[in-house]
């Protein structure tokens, strides 16, 4: 079972200069992808409990497209450990000049990936 969501980062969401974009913004999209797993699975949202694995491997920058993939890889009692991946497939041009022409990667870039642990109530 998979949860892909694809979006593009806003200015809004640009953190630091260069209109570079935080970590926590990646972070939050795996959240959402597993709200969905759980979703599909339990029919609960759930509760995010831990990350044991975050590794962020490129940078992301407003007007970025990003793709997040979610995949269930253990199911326990309660407990649901999921697999993350982000991987930029559209990038925004930085030149000034050209403010409006973005590219399509013709490989996507794995920006981030993790794997974390939710909870869900046991059945009553």
């Amino acid at each position: 079972m998979a949860s892909i969501i694809r979006l593009r980062l806003s200015l809004h969401d640009a953190h630091y200069g260069g209109n570079l974009v935080d970590g926590a913004r990646i972070l939050g999209l795996f959240g959402d992808a597993a709200t969905e797993l759980l979703i599909k699975h339990d029919e609960d949202e759930g509760l995010f409990v831990s990350y044991e694995q975050v590794e962020f491997t490129a940078p992301v920058y407003a007007g970025d497209y990003v793709e997040v993939k979610g995949e269930l890889v253990h199911i326990g009692n309660t407990s649901r450990k999921m697999a993350f991946e982000a991987h930029k497939i559209i990038e925004a041009n930085i030149d000034p000049d050209k403010p409006y022409k973005a590219r399509m990667i013709p490989e996507p870039i794995l920006v981030a990936k993790a794997i974390g642990t939710c909870v869900v109530p046991k059945n009553r």
